[in-house]
């Protein structure tokens, strides 16, 4: 018996029980189209938050108090940030912004939110690019004054204010009444950023949180911005020379009581957790396949069973048992390699509509992956063969004389 001939007969066998048939192709099919769409899912997610990150520009270092080995901490005021902007102990340094970060709950007529509420130094807009869509950012006299303004995040000022401009409407957070100057231009990635209003440093520390102005308000962060991505190395030295001058404990690079990041390293880190997860994800799904695979060996041995008398009748006007053996094994097959092109096109359709979509505040982003589709296809064709060669061996193995007496 040719190959033609052998793969009509395991399609026609195939075709005999189309119910049957459908129902186990739905466990391969589930199994590849999930692997394919969550595999776009976390790489869609992966390169969305590292675009992100990269977005802030790669000359940006972040500092932030760290415990030491004693226990304590530092706790950064406006006073250190004027330390790293001293040219003559951080030459390198360009521009630096400083972040107090609080919550708070926002009300605007009937309407009422709740989001980060983000005090920032006046040019926190240019350093961490922040755009302005409607209005204006803070300034200088702002910060120094700490007046009662406010810039809202794209996703606050619609819940506030509807299809108004939101700009000179009074805001109140936390029972004080707070004046919008500006709107914030839409932020892509998960649409955290989206969430947050700013203020004056000096108004968020002392009017939102209660704590010290003027020179002693608190910094929750400092964002540092190198003269260019080559002298970043050094303006990381300067940054720790310049803080530990300031809090004069002696210089000790390794236990000053704050961390220097920057974002090659943010990115670098992010990259291998969310590759994990990303397998993670991958792993999970195989599961599928492995489900998909128990349903067809367990429908080729009911198969064997039905057909008993029918394999008698092929061994005895001649077939062999390697006959018997290929036909069964390419019914496997045929099943699984059929569930998993149509897995790969649902999977793919799934990844291409999802793309763009919200759900909250969260975007989703997919990125579909060719390589990944090819490879869910390949190992549903191993799992399909695998799973068909024990039924197909026991099969061929049936003694020609009992299978035509088997009713």
């Amino acid at each position: 018996m040719n190959t033609a001939l052998i793969l009509g007969t395991a399609l026609s066998a195939v075709g005999t029980n189309k119910l049957r048939t459908a129902l186990t192709l739905l466990g391969i099919i589930i199994g590849v189209s999930s692997v394919i769409t969550l595999m776009a899912i976390g790489r869609g997610s992966q390169d969305a938050i590292t675009s992100q990150i990269e977005s802030l520009g790669t000359n940006i270092l972040f500092v932030s108090p760290s415990l030491t080995s004693d226990g304590s901490s530092n706790s950064f005021t406006l006073e250190d940030v004027a330390a790293l902007e001293n040219k003559e102990i951080a030459p390198d340094v360009s521009a630096v912004a400083a972040e107090f970060s609080t919550s708070g709950t926002f009300v605007a007529g009937r309407n009422e939110t709740t989001a980060q509420v983000v005090g920032v130094t006046s040019n926190y807009f240019d350093v961490r690019d922040f755009g302005i869509a409607e209005g204006r950012g803070l300034n200088t006299a702002d910060v120094v004054i700490g007046t009662d303004v406010v810039v809202l995040g794209s996703q606050i000022a619609p819940t506030l204010f509807g299809n108004v401009s939101a700009v000179g409407q009074t805001v109140k957070i936390d029972g004080r009444e707070f004046e919008v100057i500006g709107v914030l231009e839409p932020k892509s990635g998960f649409g955290l950023e989206n969430n947050r209003a700013m203020m004056p440093i000096t108004t968020a520390a002392a009017r939102v949180a209660g704590g010290a102005s003027g020179i002693d308000t608190s910094v929750s962060q400092i964002s540092v911005q190198a003269a260019s991505t080559d002298r970043i190395d050094l303006a990381f030295d300067q940054i720790r020379l310049a803080l530990t001058l300031e809090n004069e404990s002696g210089f000790d690079p390794e236990d000053a009581g704050f961390d220097v990041t920057n974002q090659a390293d943010a990115v670098e880190t992010l990259e291998a957790t969310n590759e994990t997860f990303v397998v993670f994800l991958g792993a999970i799904a195989g599961i599928s396949l492995v489900v998909g695979g128990i349903g067809i060996m367990n429908i080729m041995l009911v198969s064997v069973t039905e057909r008993t008398r029918e394999i008698g009748i092929q061994r005895a006007i001649g077939a062999t048992k390697k006959v018997i053996l290929s036909q069964f094994v390419a019914e496997a097959t045929i099943m699984s390699i059929g569930g998993g092109l149509i897995g790969v096109i649902v999977g793919t359709t799934i990844s291409f509509l999802v793309d763009g979509t919200s759900i909250g505040s969260l975007d989703m982003n997919t990125e579909f992956a060719p390589d990944i589709a090819i490879l869910a296809l390949a190992v549903s064709a191993v799992i399909g063969l695998g799973a068909g060669i024990y039924p197909a061996f026991r099969a061929a193995a049936l003694d020609p004389i009992e299978a035509l007496r088997h009713e």
